[in-house]
């Protein structure tokens, strides 16, 4: 079940919220941890079983952790059997079939014996938001020992944390210690839930309005190859993708804070018009924020970030992204784009620290465009060489061949281009959701409505509405 659904918008949302607000305030994260379970049991009812078992971990770890008298040992113990088990877990389902097949391809490679996977490996399937949730509740554990969080009351609250729907499998990634005391006490008014309600439509109409058409765009470019794709084209699918990603990521966040808000949370930010950025440092600062704080504050910092001199905090910034990309994916393409990313950063850090040369911000942003665009082709392709043959044809050493009557249908239209132009502008020089929403006014509420009215309609006409997050 997704938000942008019809079941979710028209059957298990308005029961979800009638549920919830006919429930005694102490029995509401009870039943909050339980709409979750059937919500994320949606897709497959054997996933719970797995969510729920790690949740059961990290909680009797935790409870090691903090545990007043503990032995140094007890508590180190319990924190590498949480660690330990979380990325067991997520290394099974999300990298096993990749490992197995890259020690293949290596075999292979080097003339050895071919090596095949073993079978019961093609049975697995990825659980959704698997990456989400189990980084989520593993920081709990970290948290806890670091003496950054206070140990859960109780499992309800600590269940509820770990399974809570609204950002279940697409983030934000929420602490406990940024959440413990609303989980305990928060208040739930109608000024509260009109400010939710309408960050969930705007975040809904995003993803209808602007998200799937670009990606219908950027579909068709990448499944036509780059080998028949003139320039333009090519740089065309690059563009839609990359507002595809921003727009359909950040509509799912929009979403996640406004049903948090409609139940009394306030989760954190995770977008802040990353493509305003001048450097891909300041566009980490700006695009999945949650995850990246995860990365500086658990692996990056732990390495030892900028403390042990300027040739360590390179290695720390390329390791930091290579683990980021392949946190998004099991592909060498994902691999890839972490160690661009990385480099970049280390390269960037690197001017600064070297010629500090104040650069005008329009070079800078268009610099981190063409920079991102680039990047995002390895992100989107299903295979290195699909990525390469893609920045041949936006290079224009692609061979075109159909090009002309693809790059009419796409581009040339009136609607496709208009659409194309809209999604620039609201990207590139708009407020972002968060800015424009921060002071709520009626025709804001009401232009979210009809916002959504029109969405729905889109969306029942509609036959390209995919959720890019399976595979995270």
């Amino acid at each position: 079940m997704v938000f942008s659904s019809h079941i979710f918008l028209f059957g298990f949302l308005p029961i979800a919220l009638l549920l919830y607000y006919l429930t005694p305030f102490r029995w509401k994260s009870i039943t909050l941890t339980l709409l979750s379970y059937v919500f994320y049991g949606w897709w497959n009812p054997w996933f719970v079983l797995l969510m729920f078992g790690s949740t059961l971990v990290d909680y009797l770890c935790g409870g090691v952790i903090s545990k007043e008298g503990q032995s140094p040992l007890a508590g180190k113990t319990a924190l590498w059997v949480s660690i330990s088990v979380n990325l067991l877990s997520l290394g099974f389902f999300k990298y096993a079939i990749f490992v197995s097949d890259s020690i293949g391809g290596l075999a292979t490679w080097m003339g050895w014996e071919p090596v095949g996977a073993p079978d019961f490996l093609r049975y697995i399937v990825l659980p959704v938001g698997i990456s989400f949730y189990t980084f989520q509740s593993m920081s709990y554990s970290i948290d806890l020992y670091r003496g950054h969080a206070k140990a859960a009351k109780n499992f309800a609250d600590f269940a509820c944390y770990v399974s809570m729907f609204p950002q279940l499998v697409a983030g934000p990634i929420v602490r406990y210690g940024a959440i413990s005391e609303q989980l305990r006490n928060r208040s739930h008014t109608m000024q509260g839930f009109a400010a939710g309600m309408t960050r969930f439509n705007y975040g809904f109409a995003k993803k209808i309005l602007l998200a799937n058409p670009m990606g219908q765009i950027a579909d068709t470019c990448f499944e036509a190859g780059g080998g028949s794709l003139s320039a333009l084209a090519a740089w065309v699918g690059a563009v839609t993708y990359a507002l595809q990603i921003y727009f359909d990521f950040s509509a799912y966040s929009d979403m996640a804070l406004g049903l948090g808000r409609m139940m009394g949370f306030r989760f954190m930010e995770n977008f802040d018009s990353p493509y305003k950025s001048t450097s891909l440092t300041e566009f980490w600062r700006r695009w999945h924020i949650s995850l990246s704080g995860f990365l500086r504050d658990y692996l990056y910092i732990p390495l030892g970030g900028n403390r042990r001199g300027r040739a360590r905090t390179y290695l720390n910034l390329l390791l930091v992204m290579l683990i980021g990309g392949v946190w998004h994916g099991a592909q060498w393409t994902f691999v890839i784009w972490g160690a661009l990313h990385g480099a970049i950063l280390a390269l960037e850090r690197w001017g600064r620290e070297r010629f500090n040369l104040p650069i005008p911000r329009v070079i800078g942003r268009a610099v981190t465009g063409v920079l991102l665009l680039v990047t995002w082709v390895f992100f989107r392709s299903e295979s290195c060489g699909v990525a390469v043959n893609y920045l041949k044809a936006m290079s224009g050493f692609g061979e075109a061949g159909e090009e002309q009557g693809l790059l009419h249908e796409l581009i040339l239209r009136p609607v496709e281009l208009g659409q194309l132009c809209v999604c620039l502008i609201i990207a590139l020089f708009f407020p972002n959701s968060r800015e424009f929403l921060e002071r709520l006014v009626w025709w804001k509420v009401a232009a979210g409505l009809g916002l959504t009215f029109i969405s729905v309609r889109v969306m029942s006409l509609q036959g390209f509405n995919p959720f890019l997050y399976f595979q995270f």
